[in-house]
């Protein structure tokens, strides 16, 4: 009998001495201040604002952040903030609580996924990459993508609304997108393709219609260029409704 009621005795004190130790582990926890801010994105992005920059967004969203308590932080407002920067489509914040040997230390984390661009714009109305969803992002010397560059005179409207269908559907299509490496967009918005393979190029006219006239213009491919006649053609028109129109060097 004494034996069991020395062992009851016994774990009574060890879930006292769990709760107490948890209590004050909480209530310590609990006044944490913020010592750090951890960025993460992934390497592969292709479009990247450096880790410094979204330190000093997340700075600028709270300018009272390093050794505020980590309860006071505002997460949600600090990821709307770095959102508004054009490269990034998605920001997540959470914090996090390390603790060493005799303290504890707040980490704000920062997770970043940048936009991914579709296209390069290089227009009369300015420079830059739209997305898939098009939106707008900058473009800088600290980063490059490997996108399809389109050149010419026209609007941004024109190029949301027109070029970017256009252009994913180009990107989607495993044959137009190993044939066609750059677009440029003439006077009445007549679009001019030029190909990687054959020195020639295709001249689609407007946007309208462009699935129907891309489909024309790969037949013509398989039909008479294959045959060795990749140079042999200087101009290539599919503007015409059923039409192929090749001009001979």
């Amino acid at each position: 009998m004494w034996r069991r009621l020395f062992q009851l005795l016994t774990i009574l004190a060890i879930i006292v001495f769990v709760v107490v130790t948890l209590a004050f582990s909480a209530k310590e926890s609990r006044n944490t201040t913020c010592n750090n801010i951890e960025v993460i994105f992934s390497e592969d992005d292709q479009i990247k604002i450096d880790r410094e920059e979204i330190i000093r967004l997340v700075k600028s969203a709270d300018t009272k952040l390093m050794g505020k308590q980590l309860r006071k932080i505002n997460a949600d407002h600090i990821e709307k903030e770095i959102e508004k920067h054009q490269a990034v489509f998605k920001a997540e914040v959470y914090k996090i609580t390390a603790k060493d040997t005799t303290s504890y230390s707040g980490i704000l984390g920062v997770r970043v996924k940048h936009r991914e661009p579709a296209v390069r714009i290089m227009s009369s109305s300015g420079s830059y990459y739209l997305d898939s969803y098009g939106e707008k992002i900058p473009v800088s010397v600290n980063y490059t993508a490997n996108v399809l560059v389109v050149t010419g005179n026209f609007s941004d409207t024109y190029a949301s609304e027109k070029l970017l269908p256009f252009v994913l559907f180009i990107e989607n299509d495993n044959f137009w997108k190993a044939q066609i490496q750059q677009v440029h967009v003439e006077n009445q918005e007549e679009l001019i393709l030029t190909p990687l393979v054959g020195d020639h190029l295709i001249d689609i006219g407007s946007a309208d219609d462009y699935q129907e006239k891309l489909s024309n213009m790969k037949a013509f491919y398989k039909q008479v260029l294959a045959r060795n006649n990749w140079n042999k053609y200087e101009r290539i028109s599919v503007k015409y409704r059923n039409q192929v129109i090749a001009k001979r060097r």
